[in-house]
């Protein structure tokens, strides 16, 4: 696990204190170690800060070269022995044991589609100086990040946008498409960056850029062709007990494949579903004894899983450590969100995820984590409750379905509370009651938007799947720039008119897959763990995970109610089903409550008239409106508010 960055000038030269300046911008990725190489003529420069995990000798240093060919690499190819097997079969030397020799070596007998070969997280630039081609490449999930700026004479790439910026001929313009996208969908997702000319290569793709300035963009993996497989006749599906085995051995052996490490592996644990799964297949079945795995709590109880993942834990047998968040933790932690995460970044899960890597990094150098389970066996509550509300608006028609969203709109927060109070003689709850209506009435909002398109199930994942700015308010406070609609957006994940056809949560697993998986939970992670030099590993991320369950019908992932459905099966082997039934928790602090407590000092600071009248590109009418609205508990404007305090963040710290 690594930081990478590079150059290309295709008439010119990369100064070598430059390329250097871009390194040094990511050594908290790789504090071990550090290389550069520069090409004859000087136009070509990689860099790289190193994360030792495999071959901790000087033999896996990089850049690495073999046949006049240089790469830089970030991540973990987990099938690399196999591979090596059958280079060394086919004449191939190895000096070393690095899984990056092995890439290298890959590419020479089987040029740049040997990545199809590649099982695992990466994210790399290969130099051609033979062919004068540089390539840059990410893994089938998007589990590793690589940017890239080109302006068709000037490449130049990194691991993180920091080091991108480094470049002095990289200009900072704020993208008015990225930042409209960012506010109606909590990050800034592919292939879009927050600045204008700087992009995300998306997952499952690669880039070629040849010596006379063409670039091409291949795509060879798309989630999507796995998902089409519900919808063919002629794909036969296993009856039930027979796939849940096939899925416990794929699950099996992803598992093990990524322990495989020189140094300790120890995990996440949150007591759900998918990271008890994890734990349990590894120590009841794989026979990992005494793994270390690690938990975040919350003071505030209704955030609070770590009890749970301590029962979890005890039954398995596990080295457990618990680390709890309070207030003061997060407030040390928000100062640093700007830097950490070098975009505009509105999970504010982002908080306990930073604070849980260096709790981890304290005991090892590698931790598991279970991300994508929900997205890959349909594990979200949201899922349930959006097909739900697409099929009630199925039965009416949009003049009935607009005068109830109306009347919700035009509720009276505050006479509603006064006649309860009148009611009741006294106040009790009565801010609770605040709370719960102005929810009401920002669902209401969100409703009231659906009639725009109410047969589509898009429309209803986009409104009802994110808790942000919807696309009207958006073009409402941003005082001026191109804005891009979120839905539109979105349907470029569903362009195969095959997709269409599929189930609803079917859809929407794809769109998260591709979207909120994505450029959300795995950028939280990688920016967190990278932070504390910590490697992060997901097992559940195996492509042949992804490529088996996206083909599975829907019944075999959410039956009579109940998530995950297959998935639970196999855990329910290894860990009593007791220990997991409860309402489903996300991984989430209690953000409404502080923000109008230890927190509030954000919305006086970063939302001040002063501030946002000066920069000049958002509404300072609107904002006013929220603010007060939010704090007298007339709306749950949290989200709303949240994003626009961490672009404020942002901007002091990258663009201004």
């Amino acid at each position: 696990m690594c930081g990478i960055c590079g150059a290309w000038k295709l008439n010119g030269i990369i100064e070598e204190n430059i390329l250097r300046r871009m390194n040094d911008s990511l050594k908290h990725r790789g504090p071990d170690d550090e290389g550069l190489f520069l090409s004859k003529n000087k136009s070509v420069g990689l860099a790289q800060r190193r994360l030792s995990i495999l071959d901790l000798s000087p033999l896996g240093h990089q850049p690495m070269v073999a046949e006049d060919c240089w790469i830089t690499f970030n991540g973990e190819v987990y099938n690399f022995a196999d591979i090596k097997e059958e280079l060394r079969a086919g004449g191939y030397e190895f000096l070393g044991g690095s899984d990056t020799e092995v890439i290298l070596k890959s590419y020479l007998k089987w040029g740049i589609e040997s990545v199809e070969r590649f099982r695992g997280m990466f994210a790399f630039g290969l130099w051609d100086e033979r062919q004068q081609k540089m390539f840059l490449v990410r893994d089938r999930a998007g589990i590793k990040p690589l940017y890239y700026y080109w302006d068709g004479k000037l490449l130049v790439f990194a691991s993180e946008l920091k080091a991108i910026t480094q470049h002095p001929e990289v200009k900072k313009e704020l993208s008015p498409l990225a930042l409209s996208l960012f506010l109606q969908m909590g990050c800034v997702p592919a292939p879009y960056s927050i600045f204008e000319n700087i992009y995300k290569l998306e997952a499952g793709h690669y880039l070629v850029i040849g010596k006379t300035g063409q670039l091409h963009k291949q795509k060879y993996w798309d989630v999507a062709d796995f998902y089409l497989k519900q919808a063919d006749i002629g794909h036969q599906v296993e009856n039930e007990e027979e796939a849940r085995d096939r899925l416990e051995n794929i699950l099996l052996e992803s598992f093990k494949l990524r322990m495989v490490s020189d140094v300790e592996v120890g995990m996440f644990l949150s007591g759900g579903i998918d990271s008890s799964t994890v734990a349990g297949l590894l120590t009841k079945k794989l026979g990992y004894s005494n793994l270390k795995t690690f938990t975040i709590g919350f003071e505030e109880r209704g955030y609070n899983e770590a009890e749970y993942a301590k029962k979890i834990a005890q039954y398995l047998g596990t080295d457990h450590h618990e680390f709890y968040c309070s207030i003061r933790e997060a407030l040390n932690v928000i100062p640093k969100l700007a830097d950490i995460y070098d975009e505009p970044f509105g999970d504010s899960s982002a908080i306990p995820t930073y604070l849980l890597a260096q709790f981890a990094r304290g005991f090892v150098k590698v931790s598991l984590s279970a991300d994508g389970g929900d997205e890959t066996f349909a594990g979200y509550d949201r899922y349930l409750a959006i097909e739900k509300i697409y099929k009630q608006f199925q039965l009416y028609p949009k003049s009935v379905l607009r005068i109830g969203a109306k009347l919700f709109q035009g509720l009276p927060i505050d006479k509603v509370v006064g006649a309860y109070q009148n009611l009741m003689g006294a106040s009790p709850g009565t801010t609770k009651l605040k709370k719960q209506l102005g929810k009401l009435k920002r669902k209401a909002d969100r409703l009231d938007n659906l009639i725009t398109h109410p047969r589509d199930i898009l429309s209803f994942y986009q409104l009802l799947g994110y808790g942000f700015w919807k696309y009207h308010e958006v073009k409402e406070l941003l005082r001026g720039g191109e804005a891009m609609d979120s839905f539109d957006y979105l349907q470029g994940m569903l362009e195969n008119p095959g997709l269409r056809s599929l189930a609803n949560i079917s859809q929407m697993q794809l769109m998260d897959y591709k979207t909120y998986m994505a450029d959300d939970i795995l950028v939280k992670v990688d920016r967190a763990t990278m932070a504390w030099g910590l490697e992060g590993r997901d097992p559940l991320l195996d492509h042949k995970i992804i490529e088996y369950a996206a083909g599975l019908p829907l019944s075999l992932k959410y039956q009579k109610g109940i998530t995950k459905y297959l998935l639970r099966q196999i855990l329910y082997k290894y860990v009593p089903k007791e220990y997991l039934e409860r309402p489903k928790q996300g991984f989430s602090i209690p953000l409404a409550e502080w923000l109008r407590s230890d927190l509030k000092f954000l919305l006086d600071d970063y939302l001040s008239e002063r501030r946002i009248r000066k920069e000049g590109i958002f509404n300072w009418e609107i904002i006013k409106l929220e603010k007060e609205k939010f704090l007298q508990y007339k709306m749950d404007y949290t989200d709303h508010l949240w994003l626009l305090i961490v672009f404020e963040m942002w901007a002091e710290r990258w663009y201004h």
